[in-house]
């Protein structure tokens, strides 16, 4: 079985996200989406919710392509969270040249740490290159439309975060 992680803190899930995730499917039997603890970051939605809301968002995918989902919280380096879930490849989302001088600095590390463990680099679509969690929540903080960016379930509940904010 080929199992592979995605990383990331989804705080929100984005459109962009959910494109990596759709076309990992297509290369692995179990895919485990690493939900980040990181606390300094200050994210704006709890683990709880994060971990909640990918379920809810990837039970349909889930579903239809055969492949099992899972969201995996973690708080460990992203190394020995693909070892704990017995993942053999690591899976990155690119949308822009930045992203790449980080990752491969981040690809060198993992391989020194262990190199029995690939990391693969997607492409977001073109239309999704540009999402950023940051900017989907700055949108939604001064009450903009952020439909083009996230599911309607996902805008719902930035609506209802920001709303309950002073």
């Amino acid at each position: 079985m080929r199992i592979g992680l995605y990383p990331g803190t989804f705080d929100p899930l984005t459109l962009g996200h959910r494109d990596i995730i759709t076309r990992a499917t297509q290369l692995v039997d179990r895919l485990v989406i690493g939900v980040a603890i990181n606390r300094d970051k200050g994210p704006l939605f709890s683990l709880e919710e994060r971990v909640a809301m990918i379920e809810a968002e990837v039970a349909d995918l889930s579903a239809r392509s055969g492949v099992e989902i899972v969201a995996h919280p973690f708080e460990n380096l992203l190394i020995d969270c693909a070892r704990d879930v017995g993942a053999q490849i690591i899976i990155r989302g690119l949308r822009a040249v930045t992203d790449f001088e980080y990752e491969f600095q981040m690809v060198g590390m993992n391989r020194a740490m262990d190199d029995s463990i690939e990391t693969v680099f997607l492409m977001a679509e073109a239309r999704h290159q540009a999402i950023a969690s940051k900017l989907v929540k700055e949108i939604a903080r001064l009450e903009g439309d952020v439909s083009k960016f996230v599911s309607p379930a996902i805008q719902s509940a930035l609506s209802r975060k920001f709303a309950q904010r002073p």
